[in-house]
């Protein structure tokens, strides 16, 4: 079914777009959430000025989110919560909490923009995407340090732990399969003519020797 947004609806257009889209799809989401609207000509044409608007502004907000990309790209968000002693989170770490904490660095980063599909409930080091546009991503780092912990001490702890882990992997790896043994080289053939075997005397002249 082909419809008409009526905004911008993540990883399927923008605003005036029309779509091609499936039946169920359109009726039970786009259309009762006044996301879409049926792709007639006149719907098309009553869109048209906020379509060219619209295109604008996402330009100049495209600009503006190039920057923020830029700038976070590869940065740090320190966040403390309360755990156990084996590194367990009481609660768990959500994606405002990473915004906030960005934001707090003078990041513009909202909340929709932090990558993060599963709460976080342990301690530790992380890889955090950050999709500002379908094709207009960051990453950052994120440390989750116990409370009251020294910062730099569970960070060199961490490392620590990964060296140990990587060196214990080495060690525990299986032996190196021995080489097969290099087969038997061929030997050379015997390129020497074969020598000529005498020639038996006729059996009459043998005879002829012996009554002498």
């Amino acid at each position: 079914m082909k419809v008409l947004l009526t905004g911008d609806v993540k990883k399927l257009g923008w605003l005036g777009d029309v779509v091609d889209v499936a039946d169920g799809y359109a009726r039970n989401y786009l259309l009762p959430q006044g996301l879409a609207k049926m792709a007639t000509d006149n719907n098309i044409r009553t869109i048209a000025k906020a379509k060219a608007k619209h295109a604008e502004e996402r330009k100049l907000l495209r600009a503006q989110l190039e920057k923020v990309a830029a700038a976070v790209d590869g940065k740090e968000a320190v966040i403390a919560a309360a755990a156990n002693e084996q590194g367990h989170l009481f609660g768990s770490v959500f994606r405002h909490n990473i915004a906030e904490n960005l934001r707090a660095q003078g990041y513009e980063v909202q909340d929709d923009a932090v990558g993060l599909y599963e709460h976080i409930k342990e301690v530790g080091s992380y890889k955090i995407k950050l999709e500002f546009m379908d094709d207009l991503t960051a990453s950052i780092n994120l440390l989750i340090v116990p409370e009251g912990a020294d910062i730099e001490e569970f960070r060199q702890a961490l490392k620590d732990a990964a060296k140990k882990h990587s060196e214990e992997k080495v060690e525990t790896a299986p032996a190196e399969a021995p080489k097969a043994e290099a087969a038997e080289e061929p030997k050379a053939e015997n390129t020497e003519e074969p020598k000529e075997k005498p020639k038996k005397k006729p059996k009459k002249e043998q005879e002829e020797k012996k009554e002498q």
